[in-house]
């Protein structure tokens, strides 16, 4: 059984990812790209499906029968096991070192996928601090997102070398290894389809290990330089970080979101996903298991924004670029999601063989929400681009057209039913949240052309934008209520109306923005003060019903705090949120606060996003300009 979602450490060469837990196992990783099928699929099955447990020997492994996951046991620790005594990165990195303690000693292990050679490879060293340590590594490349065994040969012996090679069909992996003490004689062993290999590390000795992909019809690379690696991955996440404006309070928790923003940016291609796994579960057991391994325009322009307000323009340059291509062609074929590449073909499939994160099914692979039509998606692109503008960004004539085109989306579905921001898989709505949004892409549209001099009908787009105002008072906001509702002529409400003064539909403070928040209060929030998405009870987005609480919506409602005077209100709402990260600073989509647990993709873009504005709002930053 997997460990727990918060147990996992996230690491991230910016062109894939791989999760840690916390007993020195990596359970998830993609290769080569973020949306590759994994390598290592145990995060959503069993250690047969795929992993890579480096420990000392005697370590609890979390997928052993009647284990205990160490620093969270479910079941009583072996007197004297080694134990984590500390986890942390390097500071403003995403090199993980986790230090242990065993009877003989203590050893470090350092964990990073190196960045820049644009390489694919995860680097494990083991270094011994104190004593003599015995280490176990335990490693099954299961292809194909664990359905695939591949053929595994030595590779090297001639030379030396202590390497293992792993083929399956177009993918490959070498194992390098360098000098193993006291047994320099062995190599990885196979058992059972896995290799093993047992060694002991004294204090002051070094054991390095990388793990490599490649395409299979391509040469071996050989094993890199690990010291050098290791500065300059170290050195790359310090410099990307060191212009992070500090904060007067939750500095520490902002600096790692917006590192975390940049894990997640493909370096090469500029596209943003929304997390790097797929299908865990938002209920535990349930079926709302979707696959978060791809760029939502709207999640990116999102991210995007956070980015802007602490002065990463170029982020937003490269992505802009990505949008571009992503988008080029007839506007009419316009999507909510593509590919890290610009893919457009995501098609959704389930994996049958993989039993699921504590048995949550159907594990899922692509999305199905490809092929929605979400009305709000144009509008949080304008608003993010408007915001470059505002920063300085310069529009080509490549840029401004494309957003121009886009509004003429706009307006030709501008009747539309949409399926709204959460993706609803009911029936097509009218969305208030979605109608706003498409307000405030006229309105960006009215704004470039009489604030920037760019080109376009800014009289027709005013009367479409005045025009969609009236509608939303009319039938978006129940007047006997004083509420904005979730869809036209409802009653019901929806987080997603806190986006509404964000946009700068209504001020924070205005009294229908105050009474939503009252009704929100009243329905949505639960037992433990987070605010749900919307009443899933009601069956109005086509499944059963049951989620844990969203966390960007918690936060989004402490932005709304403070920036309608309830300081002390967003302070406790938000130190409470902020406690739910893990040790790392780490959050995924939700969070039981029954059992203090993380739920659904890890790490979550949206929850890191929503933290940042929560934070400024919090520091009385200014906010950019509407």
């Amino acid at each position: 059984m997997a460990s727990p979602i918060e147990d996992y450490a996230l690491l991230s060469d910016q062109r894939t990812a791989a999760l840690v837990s916390i007993t020195g196992s990596i359970d998830w990783m993609c290769l080569p790209r973020f949306d590759s099928p994994s390598a290592f699929s145990a995060l959503l099955g069993t250690a047969d499906h795929g992993r890579w447990l480096l420990a000392p020997a005697g370590a609890v492994d979390h997928f052993a029968p009647d284990g205990a996951s160490v620093g969270r046991p479910r079941g009583a620790v072996p007197y004297g096991a080694p134990v984590v005594v500390e986890r942390s990165y390097v500071e403003s990195t995403f090199v993980l070192r986790t230090l242990w303690r065993a009877a003989g000693g203590e050893v470090l292990v350092t964990d990073l996928m190196p960045v820049g050679d644009r390489r694919a490879s995860l680097v494990r060293r083991v270094e011994g601090l104190a004593g003599s340590v015995p280490m176990h590594m335990d490693l099954r490349i299961r292809f194909g997102y664990g359905a695939v065994l591949p053929w595994v040969r030595r590779y090297g012996e001639d030379r030396g070398l202590r390497s293992i090679v792993a083929v399956a069909g177009p993918d490959a992996v070498v194992l390098h290894g360098d000098r193993l003490p006291r047994v320099s004689d062995r190599i990885p062993q196979p058992a059972n389809h896995r290799h093993l290999v047992d060694f002991t590390v004294d204090a002051g000795t070094v054991v390095d290990f990388e793990l490599c992909w490649f395409p299979s019809h391509r040469e071996v690379p050989e094993m890199l330089d690990v010291g050098a690696a290791l500065h300059h991955t170290t050195t790359y996440w310090q410099k990307w970080a060191r212009d992070i404006p500090r904060q007067e309070s939750y500095d520490a928790i902002v600096r790692r979101s917006l590192l975390v923003l940049c894990a997640l940016t493909d370096e090469a291609t500029g596209g943003i996903v929304a997390a790097p796994t797929t299908s865990l579960p938002e209920e535990f057991g349930g079926e709302r298991n979707w696959d978060y391994r791809f760029c939502w325009l709207r999640d990116a322009a999102l991210t995007l924004e956070a980015m802007m307000t602490h002065g990463y323009e170029m982020e937003a340059q490269r992505w802009r670029n990505w949008l571009l291509r992503a988008v080029a062609g007839d506007p009419e074929d316009l999507q909510v999601m593509y590919g890290v590449s610009g893919e457009r073909e995501l098609p959704e499939r389930e994996l049958p063989h993989l039993p699921g994160y504590l048995g949550s099914l159907p594990v899922r692979i692509g999305n199905g929400a490809v092929g929605q039509y979400q009305g709000d998606v144009v509008g949080e692109v304008l608003v993010a681009l408007e915001k470059l503008r505002n920063m300085g960004g310069i529009e080509d004539n490549f840029s401004w057209p494309l957003q121009a085109a886009m509004l003429g989306y706009v307006e030709r579905h501008l009747d539309r039913k949409d399926h709204g921001i959460w993706e609803m898989r009911g029936d097509k709505q009218h969305f208030t949240h979605s109608r706003v949004m498409m307000w405030a892409a006229f309105d960006r549209g009215v704004r470039a052309v009489r604030d920037h001099g760019l080109d376009g009908d800014a009289a027709r787009w005013a009367l479409l934008r005045d025009r969609l105002r009236a509608e939303i008072l009319k039938h978006g906001f129940n007047r006997q209520e004083n509420t904005f509702t979730q869809t036209y002529a409802g009653t019901e409400v929806d987080a997603s109306l806190l986006v509404l003064p964000q946009v700068g539909f209504v001020a924070y403070d205005d009294p229908m923005m105050l009474g939503t928040v009252a009704r929100l209060e009243r329905d949505l929030l639960d037992g433990n003060g987070l605010l749900l998405r919307y009443r899933t009870q009601d069956g109005i987005d086509g499944l059963p019903p049951g989620e844990h609480p969203f966390l960007a919506c918690s936060f989004w409602l402490a932005e709304q705090y403070a920036r309608s005077g309830r300081i002390g209100d967003a302070r406790e709402l938000m130190d409470r949120l902020v406690g739910y990260a893990n040790g790392l600073g780490l959050m995924a989509e939700e969070y039981d606060a029954h059992t203090g647990r993380m739920a659904g993709n890890f790490p979550q873009a949206f929850s890191h996003l929503a933290l940042i504005r929560a934070a400024d709002a919090i520091n009385g930053h200014a906010q950019a300009a509407l």
